[in-house]
């Protein structure tokens, strides 16, 4: 056992620090959300779908960002790219700050995104570091039940703060927290991929690596799969507000919905953590996948039956079972993809989750710039994706090398 090894951290202290780091994509995203109107107008925007593109931009960054820390994980270590990502996240949260007109701002988020992309990429890598299949998804669903209580709660926070002080001081909140992050990881967490177990970068290595993740079934059909249903949820979160604001005339009630449909996410991985050793990840996975389908095409049906469309309640109770049903997929697709990378894992979580990010981002911002004063463009899309996604686990399925947990 090597030294890193010997020093590992416990493994609650563990999954607070993986949750607080890639919680920090939640919160820049939740956070703002009370705040996208009030941004719109004061930056000068007239198009009423187009502050969406706040969330929609850091999406990009984070995209993007991902292709390159995964393989230069895998060179220099875990933690020096963690370091780097918190630093330009840190630059963006600044920028956004001081912003002055809406591209600014832009630029701003998408520094955040790449910067993000850090943490978020490179813990997936160093978790696989120390766990293995249905072990590698309890740690995960345990990470996400700890940090699903930042979208629970994020926008409330986020309106709280609107409520004494302007929106840059958000901004500011998020600037304190990825310090806090950065100190906390850079004191306690020791470095999980020792020197003898790196490989040179290079690009004919990364080119391999690339080649060997594209040419792995599992891998790609299952983040396929990931990224198909993330683009629901993408498109859900760029028009909540809207969607609850102005729609269903919530106002500053909002962030007390969108927080109660977030539990549902973090009762999901509760469960997901407890019943991923019994039922195996891609059943548990494609039991959620048809639920949240079926449940999607029977409102779809009703929102064009009901005179008027769905009102709040009916809305809710969609939400419930669909983002419940999210939270069992969120971890078990991506567990399922990385399961056959292990000896890639930086260039592998780089490919996987590069690859789940721009499909997420292309078609989850399509369902937001199509809302139209209705959830039907939202309720869809969730039904299409959902029904897309089976079709993906299905061909995956047909692998001869099926990841553990089948």
């Amino acid at each position: 056992m090597t030294q890193e090894k010997d020093q590992a951290l416990r493994l609650g202290e563990f999954v607070s620090l993986m949750a607080l780091m890639t919680s920090l994509v939640a919160l820049s995203i939740d956070a703002m959300l009370p705040a996208l109107a009030d941004i719109g107008r004061d930056l000068g925007v007239t198009d009423p779908n187009e502050p969406q593109l706040v969330v929609s931009v850091l999406f990009l960054g984070l995209a993007l960002g991902q292709v390159v820390y995964g393989p230069v994980s895998d060179a220099i270590g875990r933690k020096t790219p963690i370091y780097i990502g918190l630093a330009i996240y840190l630059v963006g949260s600044v920028l956004c700050i001081l912003a002055e007109s809406f591209t600014i701002i832009l630029v701003g988020r998408f520094l955040q995104g790449l910067g993000v992309a850090g943490p978020r990429i490179v813990t997936m890598a160093l978790i696989r570091d120390q766990y293995a299949g249905s072990a590698m998804a309890r740690i995960m669903s345990l990470i996400m039940a700890v940090f699903i209580i930042v979208p629970a709660i994020a926008p409330a926070l986020g309106q709280g703060i609107l409520e004494i002080a302007p929106w840059r001081a958000i901004f500011g909140l998020l600037l304190a927290l990825a310090t806090i992050a950065f100190l906390w990881f850079s004191l306690r967490q020791p470095e999980t991929l020792p020197a003898a177990k790196r490989l040179p970068w290079s690009l004919t290595r990364m080119a391999m690596g690339l080649l060997e993740t594209l040419r792995t079934r599992a891998a790609m059909g299952y983040a396929i799969s990931a990224g198909l249903v993330f683009s629901g949820f993408i498109g859900y979160l760029t028009s909540a507000p809207q969607i609850f604001q102005t729609q269903y005339g919530l106002g500053a009630q909002f962030p007390f919905y969108f927080g109660g449909l977030s539990l549902a996410i973090g009762a999901a991985s509760l469960l997901n953590a407890r019943f991923v050793m019994r039922f195996g990840m891609q059943r548990l996975a494609r039991w959620a996948l048809l639920a949240q389908c079926a449940a999607s095409i029977l409102f779809v049906g009703l929102a064009l039956t009901i005179d008027g469309g769905l009102t709040l309640w009916p809305f809710m109770a969609w939400g419930t079972i669909a983002f419940f049903c999210q939270g069992l997929l969120f971890g078990n697709l991506n567990a399922m993809a990385m399961e056959p990378l292990g000896h890639i894992a930086g260039i592998g979580a780089a490919v996987v989750g590069t690859l789940t990010s721009l499909i997420s981002l292309l078609l989850g911002t399509a369902i937001g710039q199509a809302y139209d004063g209705t959830v039907l463009p939202l309720l869809a899309g969730f039904a299409a994706l959902g029904a897309a996604g089976l079709a993906v686990m299905w061909w995956t399925g047909r692998s001869p090398k099926k990841p553990e947990g089948a």
